[in-house]
């Protein structure tokens, strides 16, 4: 049940880019650096972090992810809602293969906070993602009302 609830949000997170141009998916509606193209972009730093950083150990320089969690939602030119897509898709087929290696009561020990369960783990990423799906269907419904208003 754990691992389709993550899948459902992860799902949700992609689909809130449908059908969305590039200008409305990189649309800034908070005073923050968040959009919807940077939400999913931060998804797919959160989803390495907890299974390359946190169970497999490796530095975030080693695997090529930010040092701090504010960059992770930082737009390139290069960031398109393909690419973006393409690179959390991969990021979560990873997570999944690596968490299908450890038990729920197994110790990872990657994280600054020290040794945590797998479980805790788990259930820290459902949150986070949970939260950030909330968080991208109030900024879709929020771009689709202003196009609407203005067409």
């Amino acid at each position: 049940m754990l691992d389709a609830f993550l899948d459902e949000h992860r799902a949700g997170l992609r689909e809130t880019l449908a059908g969305l141009t590039e200008e409305q998916a990189r649309r800034r509606l908070v005073p923050s650096a968040t959009t919807l193209l940077g939400l999913l972009k931060h998804v797919t730093f959160v989803e390495r972090v907890w299974s390359e950083e946190a169970v497999l150990q490796r530095p975030r320089t080693e695997i090529g992810l930010p040092a701090t969690v504010d960059e992770t939602f930082v737009l390139h030119d290069a960031d398109t809602i393909a690419s973006v897509l393409d690179a959390h898709e991969k990021a979560c087929a990873t997570a999944r293969s690596i968490a299908a290696t450890v038990g729920l009561d197994d110790l990872v020990h990657g994280n600054r906070r020290g040794p945590l369960s797998m479980r805790w783990v788990q259930l820290h990423l459902l949150r986070e993602l949970a939260q950030h799906a909330g968080h991208a269907d109030i900024l879709r419904e929020q771009v689709l009302a202003a196009d609407a208003r203005d067409a």
